[in-house]
């Protein structure tokens, strides 16, 4: 079982941020503005859903992809899987709110895997639960430490620029803690991203090797040979 390092997720996270920090904010700008068309609003939604997954194999996106009709084509789906989620959490939340935080961790990854491994929405609730199993806190932490980064970051700044009474370094200040702000967008989404990147491809495999069922039949091959002592 695959156990995240906490810092080396938010590096890697805010990594994939910088990497995509202008198409990120270009593509939500894109779907705010067209989120009332109905119906293309479905596949913009769930294409919007898919971010993390293409900033976790180091795709630069390109804002316009939201409106590909192939984002449509499972809506049904994606709202069954949608249902199942938010109705199982709004139960956990019943139970004493902690079971509802603990259920949305544990599918954390579940419209991910369910967009971008084309998986059905049961196959997808279970993968995720199966993946963020002894991750959810670790998980959770990353998230809330990057964000009290953040919100640290823009503090500095703000009283930095905000020492005496000097009108430039004020709006120099309001436009460096603006850009932060607008940071937090991508930045969690690249930590959604390496989350994915860390736990669904926990190592690199090279394209020439073997599947596992081949490796008796190496190995009988290698037993077959004559011993050189």
């Amino acid at each position: 079982m695959k156990r995240l390092d906490i810092l080396a997720t938010i590096k890697d996270g805010v990594s994939l941020a910088l990497l995509n920090y202008l198409s990120v904010v270009c593509t939500v700008i894109l779907y705010v503005l067209t989120v009332w068309i109905p119906y293309l609003n479905v596949g913009t939604t769930i294409a919007m859903a898919s971010l993390p997954a293409e900033m976790a194999k180091g795709n630069v996106i390109n804002p316009t992809f939201i409106f590909d009709s192939k984002y449509r084509r499972n809506m049904g789906e994606f709202f069954i899987l949608m249902a199942l989620m938010m109705g199982a959490v709004w139960v956990g939340i019943a139970f004493g709110f902690i079971p509802g935080i603990v259920i949305s961790y544990a599918w954390y990854l579940a419209v991910i895997l369910f967009i971008d491994r084309d998986m059905a929405p049961l196959d997808a609730l279970r993968e995720s639960n199966r993946l963020t199993y002894g991750n959810k806190w670790r998980i959770f932490c990353a998230e809330m430490l990057l964000a009290l980064c953040l919100c640290i970051a823009v503090a500095v700044v703000n009283a930095l620029f905000h020492i005496g009474d000097v009108a430039m370094l004020k709006v120099i200040g309001v436009i460096l803690v603006f850009l932060l702000v607008i940071f937090a967008v991508p930045a969690l989404i690249g930590v959604e991203a390496a989350v994915y990147k860390a736990l669904a491809f926990p190592a690199d495999q090279p394209a020439t090797d073997q599947p596992a069922a081949d490796q008796p039949a190496a190995d009988k091959t290698a037993a077959d040979q004559p011993s050189a002592e």
